[in-house]
C-alpha cells in the first residue's frame, strides 16, 4: 500500500523535495503582500511620510507582482522554471535588503517595485514544476501544499508583521527575508530539477499588450478608492484607465488568436472546461481571502480596542486549520471528484462569513468570533487544492508555465478587486450607519475607547455588513466549481470497473 501511494516523477525520483524547496520562497513572497499593513503607523513616524505614500508601499508591490505574471509564466516555459525561479528569488532577496536599509519612503516604494518583480518571476514556476513533475493522478497532494501555503501566507503576514514591528522595528519585516531567501535559494538550486524547454520564439507584441493592459486595469482598480473613483489628473480618470485596460486586453486576446507563431498564451487552454472554471473560481477565492480580513481587523481595533498583534491573532484559527487540514484534502482531491471537495469548501466559506457577520457585535465574546473564523479555516483547506489541480491536470507540459501565469494572474486580479471593493463597502456602510456628528467613519483603527456606545454599535454593524460582500462573490465561485468535469484520471480508473461489470453481466 505504501509503495502504491509513493509519488515519483518521470525519471523515477521523488518530486517532493523540489516542491518543499520551492514553497519556502513562495510562502515568503506571499507574506510580503500583507506584512506591511500593521507597520503603517511605524512607517508614518519613522520616514515622516504621509498616508498616501505609505499606502503605495503595499500598492507598488502588488502592482509589480500582478502585472508581469503572464509574461514570467511563459519565461519559465522558454528558459526553464528552475532558472527563472532562482533569478526571481535573488532579485526578491536583494530587494528585501534594500527595503530594510532605506531611509526615505520614495526609495522604499522603488525597492518594493523591484521586490514585486522578483515575486512575479517566482510564483508561476512553483505551479509549473508541480504540473511537470507530479503525475496527474497524484497532483492533488502537491497542490494542497501549494494552496495551503498561498492561503496561510496571506493570513500570517499581519501576525508576523505585528510581532516584528513591536519587538524589532519595521525594518525587520523586510530584513527577515534575507536569511530565508538564502536558504530558499540553496535549497532550490540543489533540489529542483532542470526541466526541458521547447519554446523557440517569444511573442513580443503579446508581452507589450498584456503588460500595458494589466497595468492600466490593475492600477485603475487598485487606486479607485484613493481617488474616489473620479479624476486622477486632467482628463485621466479611474474609469478611463479601467476601460482602456480592458480594451488593450481585448486587443491582446485578439492577437493571441491570430498570432501565426507561438503566442504568449495559447487560447486553446480555455477549451478545457476545468481550466476555465477554475480561473473563475480562484478569482472569487482571491477576492474573498484578501477582503475578509479588513472589516474584521478594523472592527477588532476600533470597536474592541485591540492592538495590531491582538487583532491579527484573531485569524490564527483560520491559518492553523487551513494548513493542518490541507494534506488530507489533497489526498481526497486525488480520489474524489473535485467538485465535491471544492463545493463543500466554497459553501462553508459563505456560511462562515455570514456567521462571522452575525457574530460581530460591539460586545460579543471573543469565542463567538473564533468559531466562524475556525469554520472559514476548514473551508479554506478545501478550496485551494481541488481548484488548483482542476486548473492544471490537463495542461500540456510545454504550456505549464503559461497556464500557471494565467491562473496566478486571475487570482491576483481577484485579490486587487477584493481590496478595492471591500474599502468601498466599508465606507458606504459607515456613511449609512454612523450617527451624525461622530468621528470614526474614516476607517482609522485604534480608536476603540473614543467612540460613544451608539457609534461603537454602528461601526460594528458597518463592518459586519461589509463582510457580506465577499460572501456574495463566493457564490459565483461555488457555481463554477459544481460544473467541474470529471478528471481524466478518475475516468481511467472507472474504465476497468465498467469492463469487469460488463464481463460479469455476460
Amino acid at each position: 500500500m505504501a509503495e502504491r501511494s509513493r509519488v515519483v516523477s518521470a525519471d523515477g525520483t521523488s518530486p517532493w523535495p523540489a516542491l518543499w524547496a520551492l514553497v519556502i520562497g513562495f510562502f515568503m513572497i506571499l507574506v510580503d503582500a500583507t506584512i506591511v499593513t500593521v507597520a503603517t503607523p511605524a512607517l508614518l513616524s519613522s520616514l515622516q511620510a504621509d498616508v498616501n505614500s505609505v499606502i503605495w508601499v503595499t500598492s507598488a508591490y502588488l502592482l509589480a507582482f500582478a502585472v508581469p505574471l503572464l509574461i514570467t509564466g511563459r519565461l519559465g516555459d522558454r528558459y526553464g522554471p528552475k532558472q527563472v525561479y532562482l533569478v526571481g528569488l535573488a532579485v526578491f532577496t536583494l530587494a528585501s535588503l534594500w527595503c530594510g536599509l532605506t531611509d526615505t519612503v520614495g526609495m522604499l516604494i522603488v525597492a518594493r517595485v523591484v521586490q514585486g518583480l522578483g515575486a512575479s518571476m517566482m510564483t508561476p514556476q512553483t505551479m509549473a514544476v508541480i504540473t511537470r513533475t507530479f503525475p496527474a493522478a497524484q497532483r492533488g497532494r502537491a497542490m494542497s501544499l501549494w494552496g495551503a501555503v498561498a492561503g496561510v501566507a496571506t493570513l500570517v503576514g499581519p501576525i508576523l508583521g505585528g510581532v516584528l514591528v513591536d519587538s524589532l522595528g519595521w525594518e525587520w519585516i523586510f530584513i527577515v527575508n534575507v536569511p530565508v531567501g538564502v536558504v530558499a535559494f540553496v535549497a532550490a538550486w540543489r533540489l529542483v530539477p532542470a526541466l526541458e524547454t521547447k519554446i523557440r520564439s517569444f511573442d513580443l507584441l503579446g508581452v507589450a499588450l498584456s503588460a500595458v493592459g494589466l497595468f492600466l486595469l490593475v492600477f485603475g482598480i487598485q487606486e479607485g478608492q484613493r481617488y474616489d473613483w473620479g479624476t486622477i489628473t486632467g482628463p485621466i480618470s479611474v474609469w478611463s484607465l479601467i476601460v482602456a485596460g480592458l480594451l488593450v486586453l481585448a486587443g491582446f486576446v485578439y492577437w493571441q488568436a491570430r498570432n501565426p507563431g507561438e503566442p504568449l498564451i495559447s487560447l486553446t487552454l480555455f477549451r478545457d472546461r476545468n481550466f476555465s472554471l477554475a480561473n473563475v473560481a480562484i478569482t472569487t477565492v482571491g477576492f474573498a481571502v484578501t477582503s475578509q480580513g479588513f472589516p474584521l481587523i478594523l472592527y477588532a481595533q476600533t470597536v474592541r480596542g485591540m492592538t495590531p498583534t491582538q487583532s491579527a491573532l484573531l485569524l490564527a484559527p483560520l491559518a492553523i486549520l487551513s494548513g493542518a487540514l490541507a494534506p488530507f484534502t489533497g489526498r481526497l482531491t486525488d480520489r474524489v471528484h473535485p467538485r465535491w471537495i471544492a463545493g463543500f469548501g466554497m459553501s462553508t466559506f459563505v456560511i462562515g462569513l455570514f456567521w462571522l457577520s452575525w457574530a460581530m457585535t460591539a460586545d460579543a465574546p471573543v469565542w463567538h468570533l473564533l468559531l466562524p473564523i475556525a469554520l472559514i479555516g476548514v473551508s479554506n483547506s478545501c478550496v485551494w487544492a481541488p481548484i488548483s489541480t482542476s486548473a492544471t491536470r490537463n495542461l500540456p507540459m510545454d504550456q505549464a508555465g503559461g497556464g500557471s501565469g494565467v491562473y496566478n494572474t486571475t487570482r491576483q486580479i481577484g485579490a486587487v478587486l477584493g481590496s478595492a471593493a471591500i474599502a468601498v463597502a466599508m465606507e458606504s456602510r459607515l456613511a449609512a450607519l454612523m450617527p451624525a456628528g461622530t468621528t470614526g467613519g474614516s476607517l482609522e483603527p485604534g480608536t476603540g475607547g473614543a467612540l460613544p456606545p451608539a457609534a461603537r454599535d454602528a461601526f460594528a454593524a458597518a463592518m459586519a455588513q461589509a463582510l457580506l460582500l465577499p460572501a456574495a462573490v463566493l457564490v459565483i465561485g461555488f457555481a463554477a466549481v459544481v460544473f467541474f468535469a470529471t478528471p481524466r484520471h478518475l475516468l481511467a480508473r472507472r474504465e476497468p470497473d465498467r469492463r469487469e461489470t460488463a464481463a460479469v453481466a455476460e
